[in-house]
């Protein structure tokens, strides 16, 4: 499995699922979970297609062209994919960031940081309500993603991952998760986020995928760690 263009990591992708995983339940069960994806993705992108042309025109208004940010990640088993959110932040953002790299707020190979000097101001209310990540819906109808699942790193922080920590792609990436309902950037350990990922790749069922969704209306409503 190769990430990135200079370095080959090698990973034993089963040793991370459960053992149930082996079984007709568990893979009957990811069948299910994608025609669900496949539907409500689906549906979304029809229902909310007002909004984003809305937000689309704004972002163009307000800061330019591109509208949309090229989110180059990791989806499962480390295969490389490029998705796409709204961009909320200036145009020479990515060139910008090692100017502001000292003040990064996660212990890890994440950054973040909770005033971002090159977040626009649409790109902060887009952030605070999740909505500059409604383009990943298409991603999630091509398969690239799910509704529900880890959310995917660039190949340049899974190459920063321990060990354990890579086991969070053992799995399709998702949305939404354990760490968006339970504090998203409040959650400032990388290594914490990481255990709740594994953690939900344990304990996976269609009815914790329900939960988790359930769970994400109100904590993006609240906009609770989103910056």
């Amino acid at each position: 499995m190769s990430v990135g263009s200079s370095s080959t990591i090698e990973v034993e992708w089963e040793s991370f699922l459960p053992a149930r995983a082996k079984g007709w339940r568990w893979r009957f069960g990811q069948r299910v979970k994608r025609l669900f994806d496949i539907v409500v993705s689906s549906i979304l992108l029809v229902l909310l297609s007002p909004l984003l042309l809305l937000i689309g025109l704004l972002v163009w208004v307000t800061s330019g062209r591109p509208i949309f940010y090229r989110w180059e990640v990791l989806g499962e088993r480390a295969r490389p994919f490029v998705g796409y959110k709204f961009r909320t932040m200036v145009r020479d953002a990515d060139a910008l960031k090692a100017e502001i790299l000292d003040q990064n707020e996660m212990t890890g190979p994440v950054f973040k940081i909770r005033n971002d000097p090159r977040v626009t101001p649409l790109g902060r209310f887009l952030r605070k309500y999740s909505l500059d990540e409604l383009p990943q819906l298409w991603s999630v109808l091509r398969g690239d993603m799910s509704l529900v699942g880890p959310r995917p790193p660039s190949a340049a922080e899974f190459a920063e991952f321990e060990a354990w920590q890579r086991g969070k792609l053992a799995v399709i990436p998702g949305i939404t998760c354990l760490w968006q309902v339970m504090g998203r950037s409040e959650i400032s350990d990388f290594d914490e986020w990481a255990r709740l990922d594994l953690e939900y790749i344990e304990g996976w069922s269609l009815w914790l995928d329900l939960v988790i969704l359930v769970r994400t209306v109100p904590a993006v409503l609240r906009g609770r760690g989103a910056y």
